[in-house]
């Protein structure tokens, strides 16, 4: 499949990785172009199964992504809208189906990641942010508006009602330490640190089978929310997609043939043993 190419971001595939570094001077603001090539991005990614997992990146210095564009909020309507009329805006729609995607995502932040921009790496599957370098902050609320790419809603599920509430209303800039402190991240690294980690993750994750990636991730959001039951049938079924479009199977009767699974060795380094099980097919 042809990779397209954008100009608010460029990608670059190694390996079953897509690299998206966001390269839109002077500060990646979250504009409707940004919008509009994120959608083509993820049209692409949805029918590209050779992708397995996606980092997002920066090429600016400073910033990751900046806030949504105050161009096209400033003509947003001032009139209230009934409940049973309201759709979902542009910047909703579109970092959900970022979020949608088969693929895993992971957001490497080494700068500001602000307002639409912090809401943007919430949307992702997995966060690493560099100390010294990466600032968060939702700005909305002191403007006079609320977090509404996804904000109000992704950051409980995240920190819990308490925290998301401080962030929100606070509006203060929190670092990344702190943010590895509350739970809107999965871990802080030292800025020579967070490279490395980051594509020795990625080029880890991108070994297993895609739909393996993918049922995983359909489980795992609606783990957070569904009721228990219907999560656990909801994990039943993806297993069976899974199994349908994996080599498992093979790998299940490789285990029994040969013992494996009753070696002491084999229980102490499943670690080191799995991406040598990925030749199974």
């Amino acid at each position: 499949m042809n990779t397209p190419s954008f100009s608010t971001f460029s990608i670059q595939v190694q390996a079953a990785v897509a690299w998206i570094t966001f390269d839109d001077p002077p500060v990646n603001i979250q504009g409707l172009k940004m919008l509009a090539e994120l959608n083509r991005l993820a049209e692409h990614l949805e029918q590209d199964r050779t992708i397995r997992v996606v980092v997002f990146q920066s090429a600016h210095p400073e910033i990751f992504v900046a806030h949504a564009d105050t161009f096209f909020l400033k003509d947003m309507p001032t009139t209230a809208v009934a409940r049973d009329e309201v759709q979902l805006l542009d910047l909703q729609t579109t970092l959900d189906r970022i979020s949608r995607l088969p693929q895993a995502t992971i957001a490497k932040i080494e700068g500001y990641a602000c307002g639409g921009g912090h809401e943007f790496a919430l949307a992702c599957d997995m966060r690493f942010a560099a100390r010294g370098k990466a600032v968060f902050m939702q700005m909305e609320v002191a403007m006079g508006i609320l977090p509404c790419g996804g904000g109000a809603s992704r950051l409980p599920r995240q920190v819990g009602l308490g925290r998301a509430l401080e962030i929100v209303l606070g509006a203060e800039d929190f670092d990344a330490d702190t943010a590895a402190a509350y739970g809107t991240i999965n871990k802080a690294l030292d800025p020579d640190e967070i490279g490395p980690y980051v594509t020795a993750l990625a080029q880890r994750i991108a070994r297993w089978p895609a739909a393996s990636i993918e049922a995983c991730k359909r489980a795992v959001y609606a783990a957070a929310d569904l009721p228990l039951m219907e999560a656990l049938r909801e994990e039943a079924y993806q297993l069976y997609q899974a199994l349908s479009q994996t080599p498992a199977q093979k790998r299940f009767q490789h285990a029994d043939d040969t013992g494996a699974q009753f070696d002491m060795n084999n229980q102490r380094n499943w670690q080191t043993l799995l991406p040598a099980l990925q030749e199974i097919q």
